[in-house]
């Protein structure tokens, strides 16, 4: 197969959102230029995408193959014959040519389309091609909505195999023409090459497209970036984003593997990877820019690398996005009896933050996005079989890491906040888990569920260990077999993801977890607890 080459561009992030970012509208009696006919117009190179959509605006984002002004245009009808807002951003090689913005001041509940063209700014007069994506915006009123979940995407060398259909996932889920879509994390695998081929067990080979940026575990910040835009190489992926605003999170894939903030990278894994970094910490900064360039999702001045945020979709949904990667202390055996930095995973802005918001939430279900499992345990070193890399680790009362999930337990239960569900991926699996305190060692919370699904295109693995502490009982699982071993690829079919759906009326949840080929595997209905 003929590769196809992306080239890699060094440079610092640019973002522009909001109405004090964006400059003037392009509307009220400035001329626009008219589209060029030349045939060196400025092109969209990766679709477009939509982001963190919310009671107030979501964002828009782009990228460009050269330095651009991007126009943008929204409307309520994809005539655009009534356009609602006009405004412009600068994609810039500082940035990699890739642009976002907040669009404010919605009107709820309707259909968003968005259009955006771009103007070289060496050449004013030329217009590129337009691109057009939509978004429901979200509900002021109690109207039904439906959203899906999952994680980990081009994992362990499968990529896009076009023979193959691509990264089909996408376009199951893009069949149940969802609200938004919740990636739990592992967007890339920045770690793991994408090589020309892979052998299947039974003879046959995936045959990958293959970019420059992917022949290598990424370091530098071309490589994190290309890891971004190898994705958006996939018809179906760039379908899904058009149509499907996301709301995403990362964990360890979008630096490497299993990794925390200041790791030293000594580990065997990293020495087969041969990093000439010697410490996660660079690694982190340059996947991190790369992280916020390409999604589409909001940022904020006082930090603005933070992942975890909450995003409101109207009365009956409140989603909060965790960030359980970025203010970890160091992955070891997690046995503290004490709370400190070494048992630190959310850590106590994070937490400070989470039940500040679950206080204030009015909403009737509160959605928890987690990058990783509560009660599973996950191996943080793999060639010596040692440490943790989750929050579990091992039966028991409530040590290390689990303290917080125990705080925040034990807070929501003395406040009753009810109504929350915990929604997660990682293991590359698909799980639903009741806790319950009348069989966990540790005992001061309420009920509640947590749905594990995944991986979206990735090596399919386990099935993990649980841990007792909070009391998980396993209600469904699908995973590999013993025969089938581990890193079984996408084709045979173990990629799952979930569809949640809430009656507007009711305010019930329909849980349903789903395979590739949209097989409805198992599916439970929660009763909104009334205050």
């Amino acid at each position: 197969m003929t590769p196809r080459i992306v080239s890699p561009r060094l440079s610092r992030r640019l973002l522009l959102t909001g109405s004090s970012a964006l400059a003037a509208s392009l509307v009220g009696g400035i001329a626009r230029p008219a589209i060029s006919r030349a045939g060196d117009r400025p092109q969209l190179t990766h679709g477009v995408q939509s982001g963190d959509v919310s009671g107030d605006g979501g964002v828009v984002w782009a990228r460009a193959d050269r330095p651009s002004r991007m126009l943008v245009d929204i409307a309520t009808t994809d005539s655009f014959k009534d356009i609602h807002t006009s405004l412009f951003m600068d994609a810039l090689p500082e940035s990699d040519f890739t642009a976002k913005a907040l669009i404010e001041g919605l009107p709820a509940s309707q259909d968003i389309f968005y259009r955006i063209r771009l103007q070289d700014l060496s050449e004013p007069t030329i217009i590129g091609e337009a691109k057009i994506g939509r978004f429901r915006s979200a509900p002021s009123d109690r109207r039904s909505i439906s959203f899906v979940w999952s994680g980990d995407t081009a994992g362990q060398g499968w990529g896009i195999d076009e023979s193959r259909g691509g990264m089909r996932a996408y376009a199951t889920m893009l069949k149940h023409r969802p609200d938004f879509f919740i990636h739990s994390g592992d967007n890339i695998y920045a770690d793991a090459p994408i090589p020309a081929e892979q052998k299947l067990p039974n003879g046959e080979m995936w045959k990958n497209v293959v970019t420059q940026e992917k022949s290598k575990p990424a370091e530098t910040l071309a490589e994190y970036r290309g890891n971004y835009k190898y994705n958006l190489l996939d018809k179906n992926v760039l379908a899904f984003n058009a149509d499907v605003p996301i709301l995403t999170q990362w964990d360890d894939h979008e630096v490497t593997n299993n990794w925390w903030p200041q790791e030293p990278l000594t580990r065997a894994e990293h020495q087969r990877r041969k990093y000439a970094e010697k410490n996660a910490l660079l690694l982190v900064a340059r996947a991190g820019r790369a992280f916020h360039e390409y999604m589409p999702m909001r940022t904020f001045i006082t930090e603005p690398g933070r992942v975890y945020r909450k995003i409101s979709y109207g009365p009956l949904l409140d989603v909060f996005m965790l960030d359980m990667r970025s203010y970890r202390g160091p992955n070891g055996e997690n046995l503290q009896d004490s709370y400190g930095p070494d048992a630190y995973f959310l850590g106590p802005q994070q937490i400070a933050w989470l039940k500040r918001e679950l206080l204030a939430s009015k909403a009737t279900w509160k959605v928890i996005a987690a990058d990783m499992p509560i009660g599973l345990v996950v191996v943080y070193d793999g060639d010596r079989k040692w440490g943790s890399e989750a929050i579990a680790q091992g039966d028991g009362p409530a040590r290390g890491r689990e303290l917080e999930i125990a705080d925040i337990l034990s807070f929501m239960k003395q406040n009753k906040i009810t109504n929350t569900v915990w929604l997660t991926a990682d293991v590359h699996y698909t799980a639903a888990h009741y806790y319950d305190p009348n069989k966990a060692v540790f005992q001061d919370f309420e009920p509640f569920w947590e749905f594990v699904s995944g991986p979206l295109h990735s090596g399919s693995f386990g099935p993990n260990d649980l841990d007792n502490t909070f009391g998980p009982q396993l209600a469904y699982i699908k995973a590999p077999s013993k025969e089938q071993g581990q890193n079984v690829a996408p084709s045979e079919g173990l990629q799952f993801f979930g569809h949640v759906a809430i009656e507007g009326d009711s305010g019930v949840m329909t849980v349903t977890l789903r395979d590739i080929d949209d097989n409805a595997l198992w599916s439970t209905k929660l009763e909104p607890k009334r205050s």
